[in-house]
């Protein structure tokens, strides 16, 4: 099969063997509502599952990777169960992405902002638009990470620079991750597609039953608590949804 539809997603086979997943809300800068997360979910499960796709591209439509959460669709949680649903399938999105077997090419384009940072960091091969920035809100918003960054991002670029990034929420550019090793690579805004293309073609020319082992390991032996730390977090995310506050300072976020 070659195309999967999806409501808020973009699934096609765009060379032999390459996936382009892309999200699909422009208009709102592909903010994450709770339709986008299972969207992205099923995206690269099915890609998984494909037998036609060895390698996948991760991408935006529009001027934006993922803004992060959509505050204007926001409401406060009326359950602790509302919204621990919410939170699992965040984190099934990023289970998805980082425990699926085929190798993934970020595309990030413009702003990756919360948890679409967090789905940049998911990619294996994370390469990023020049004007591409990113930043984490969370902790200001009485809110907390996803997406395995409490273990990701440590190992990437060591737990003061970690503390720094997500307790004080920083903005930076796509130059700056690449210095501190988030970033794969930076491509020209309008390379960047192309660029993904022909990582994605070099993946899915490998053999994949080793393309896969390697990613698989890797993953195992350098972020052995990749599942554990997804639980955590589940816990600490509920618990900042749950309080009344962090609904008041998402509707006044700018």
């Amino acid at each position: 099969m070659s195309d999967f539809t999806y409501d808020t997603v973009l699934s096609d086979l765009v060379d032999d063997g390459v996936r382009r997943i892309a999200l699909n809300r422009p208009d709102r800068l592909n903010a994450m509502n709770l339709t986008l997360i299972r969207d992205v979910a099923r995206a690269f499960d099915d890609a998984n599952a494909d037998p036609a796709t060895r390698a996948i591209i991760f991408t935006g439509e529009g001027r934006a990777f993922c803004a992060g959460d959509d505050r204007q669709d926001h409401t406060h949680p009326a359950s602790e169960e509302e919204a621990r649903s919410l939170v699992t399938a965040i984190q099934a999105a990023t289970r998805a992405i980082c425990f699926g077997p085929k190798p993934v090419v970020g595309a990030i384009n413009g702003w990756a902002v919360g948890g679409g940072f967090e789905w940049a960091i998911n990619c294996d091969f994370p390469i990023w638009g020049d004007s591409a920035k990113a930043f984490f809100p969370e902790v200001s918003l009485n809110l907390f990470v996803t997406g395995a960054v409490t273990t990701l991002l440590p190992a990437m670029v060591g737990l003061a620079k970690a503390r720094e990034m997500l307790i004080f929420g920083d903005r930076y550019t796509a130059t700056e991750l690449h210095s501190l090793g988030v970033a794969w690579r930076v491509a020209p805004d309008d390379a960047l597609a192309d660029e993904a293309l022909v990582t994605a073609r070099r993946l899915a020319a490998l053999p994949p039953l080793s393309t896969r082992a390697m990613k698989r390991v890797l993953n195992a032996a350098a972020m052995p608590d990749m599942s554990r730390a997804l639980d955590l977090e589940t816990e600490a995310t509920v618990a900042g949804f749950l309080d009344p506050e962090t609904t008041r300072l998402l509707k006044d976020f700018r």
